[in-house]
């Protein structure tokens, strides 16, 4: 009875049966509701006045690995719900988080023993074909032998049946390696691991203790993941595999550790289609890793994983890591692991394999609060609508839908768009990013700007990149190579012609690019330039949803109003 009165007609959530929440946006209580609900609720839909998030499994789960527990999320939704919760919600979510950590996996001499204390759930899980293929002998009514080999995929197993383990088995110490961070780095500036820095390689390490080692850190673009990945590595003092997106991140990383850290430049060795060289702190990319020269071999530098006695493997950007990259993770699960990114969402919908393979989500910071406490910078997020022209409409009526989508954001009527913000912010530091290389190479002749692709040379790459955060030049024109890892903190405006569909992640990622602090203070300016009643228009929402979980929100612009006023000025 209690609970039914916890609860305020002038609350922004309604709280519903099938674990979806309501929540009003226009409500004067909204920020604070959503985020509270952030941590443990994933969000699905964000349009104009009524955000649906949803309490998956998935997402309590990462809040209860986290430390939250299934009382103060009920809280939480107490707390701001206009109607009493629905009678089986409380009971519902506390058996779903009780779930995790209901059965536990400890080390046993060299192998494993799967431990349950509820005798008949033990005997359940051991009844499933997906579990029973991996348990050994039976130790007694609450414990099972495991194999070492099968630690990784038993875990995958038992989050498919609805029963997260939690990994209490230990790791391999790794090889030594004594590194120190700087208080004065090398190119001569003062360092200091921010603070939430530091509590996030602290709570991922715990002090080498069992229940740290294992896990995910979620952190902004442009808040300093790499920092994070860096202080770990010197927590732990041992030998260290990281693995990035593209080339350019690898020597982002390599540039980083050698301004930061006591290590020398022998010390620090790139893996990559350029260089294959093996140190004790050696920085790969994902594209090496899954390289092979016949689909049906194996995959060849997967050797890497056991060439070292690696006591860290840091997956920068996990939620891009490829497929074939979890195969050969599961069987690592005795190194410690520390997976980096901006957002948990994939696209492919593997965020149960970073869960039981990476580990759980061990640390977020809402982008709003790293934003007020200026350590990135403020943001505002523009849409401009603008639309398709006569004599592409037709085409457009009678394509099929993925044709659609490539005529929509290719609209040439952008470039008018594109030509009008760059009149705005002359001076600024602007980026220009899009999906087609087509769309990208007219804007590059149109507007006389360099263009990075896939296909640019390394050095060519580097130069352009050291250009632009050098103001030697002040725009630039990227392909899909500038979604990821680049460091580039001067730039303060960023102009979408296209993306990829509905990509959450790759929103994530662009907005990162122009998040970095100004030294001027200067706002940061994100604007996503699509085609109405398109279907383009549709996938904008859906990236959109990212940004609204982080408290941002878009303004609307009518192309037309736009460039009309450019006019009369």
């Amino acid at each position: 009875m209690g609970q039914r009165m916890h609860y305020d007609p002038a609350n922004p959530l309604i709280v519903q049966g099938d674990r979806t929440v309501l929540v009003e946006v226009d409500n004067p209580r909204y920020a604070a509701a959503r985020d509270a609900l952030a941590p443990f609720a994933e969000l699905e839909k964000s349009p104009e006045h009524i955000h649906t998030y949803r309490l998956t499994n998935l997402s309590l789960w990462n809040a209860a690995a986290a430390g939250m527990s299934a009382s103060a999320m009920i809280a939480v939704l107490n707390r701001f719900t206009k109607f009493p919760l629905p009678p089986n919600l409380a009971a519902d979510l506390t058996e779903t988080v009780s779930r995790y950590g209901r059965v536990k996996l400890f080390k046993h001499g060299d192998r494993l023993e799967l431990v349950c204390g509820d005798k008949p759930l033990l005997e359940e899980l051991a009844r499933q074909p997906k579990v029973r293929e991996y348990l050994g002998d039976r130790l007694g009514p609450d414990r099972f032998l495991v194999a070492a080999a099968h630690r990784g995929v038993l875990k995958q197993a038992l989050i498919s049946v609805g029963y997260p383990a939690e990994d209490l088995a230990g790791y391999t110490e790794g090889a030594p390696l004594p590194i120190r961070l700087r208080e004065i780095a090398r190119s001569g500036l003062p360092f200091r691991v921010r603070d939430y820095q530091r509590d996030a390689a602290e709570v991922f390490y715990a002090g080498g203790d069992v229940h740290g080692g294992s896990g995910v850190v979620v952190l902004p673009c442009g808040a300093g993941k790499t920092i994070v990945g860096i202080a770990a590595m010197a927590l732990m003092q041992k030998a260290t595999l990281i693995l990035t997106t593209s080339i350019t991140a690898v020597k982002q990383w390599i540039r980083e550790i050698l301004d930061k850290t006591t290590l020398s430049p022998s010390e620090i060795a790139e893996y990559s289609g350029e260089k294959k060289s093996l140190g004790p702190v050696t920085v790969a990319t994902y594209q090496i890793l899954t390289h092979r020269s016949d689909k049906n071999e194996d995959f060849p530098h997967f050797k890497l994983f056991d060439e070292r006695d690696w006591g860290l493997i840091i997956y920068d950007e996990v939620h891009l890591l490829p497929a074939p990259v979890f195969r050969v993770t599961a069987n690592i699960q005795a190194r410690r692991r520390l997976g980096l990114t901006a957002t948990l969402i994939r696209e492919d919908g593997r965020e149960q394999d970073v869960f039981s393979l990476i580990g759980p989500k061990k640390y977020d910071v809402p982008w709003r609060e790293l934003e007020a406490r200026g350590w990135i910078a403020e943001a505002t997020c523009c849409e401009i609508r603008t639309s398709l022209p006569d004599d592409l409409r037709m085409d457009y009526a009678v394509a099929e839908w993925r044709r659609k989508y490539r005529l929509a954001s290719e609209n040439p009527a952008k470039a008018e768009i594109v030509a009008r913000l760059l009149e705005q912010y002359a001076g600024k530091q602007v980026l220009i990013i899009g999906q087609y290389l087509k769309q990208l190479r007219d804007l590059k002749k149109r507007f006389n700007i360099p263009l990075i692709t896939g296909q640019t040379p390394t050095s060519e790459r580097e130069e352009l990149y050291h250009k632009f955060r050098h103001g030697e030049l002040r725009q630039l024109i990227l392909s899909k190579v500038g979604n990821f890892a680049i460091d580039l903190p001067d730039a303060n405006v960023l102009i979408q012609v296209s993306g990829t569909f509905g990509s959450r992640q790759e929103e994530a990622q662009r907005l990162g690019r122009i998040l970095r602090p100004k030294a001027n203070g200067d706002l940061a300016h994100f604007y996503t330039i699509v085609t109405r009643d398109t279907r383009e228009l549709d996938f904008a929402h859906h990236r959109q949803l990212f940004l609204t979980e982080q408290g941002y929100s878009y303004s609307i612009m009518d192309a037309d109003e736009m460039l009309a006023r450019r006019r009369i000025a």
